[in-house]
């Protein structure tokens, strides 16, 4: 059994800054836990507007707090987020995130991530392998 709380790996290298100032993300469990997914608690500051497309990975996000936005690329469909919000990125969907509030998102990723992962200038994650 793993047991971990949120206070504690933030206060380890399992945070993670953006380095643009977008984001935080504190990896509550990464790809070495071998549970087959990661999972994040991130934060996305007021204001922050950015494109991803994660190639790699599939990702799964819940909204604890804040507002915001998340359009689809693809068709330019857009869609709020807010508390109860779920989205799934379920084709490797490129998109956009507006953050209008602070937003705090449950994340999980499958294949899971290492923890050492940057985005890269597509906004995803590469594959690092063991």
């Amino acid at each position: 059994m793993i047991v971990r709380t949120l206070a504690e790996c933030a206060q380890t290298e399992r945070k993670v800054e953006d380095p643009k100032g977008d984001w935080n993300s504190v990896r509550l469990s990464l790809k070495d836990d071998g549970m087959g997914f990661s999972f994040h608690i991130t934060t996305i500051y007021k204001g922050a507007d950015f494109r991803m497309h994660y190639q790699n990975h599939f990702e799964t996000v819940y909204c604890i707090s804040g507002k915001g936005e998340i359009e689809d690329l693809a068709t330019g469909e857009k869609h709020p987020i807010e508390p109860g919000t779920v989205y799934m990125l379920n084709k490797h969907d490129e998109h956009m995130l507006r953050a209008f509030e602070e937003l705090q998102l449950a994340c999980a990723f499958n294949p899971p991530v290492t923890g050492k992962e940057v985005h890269n200038a597509q906004g995803a994650y590469e594959l690092i392998e063991d």
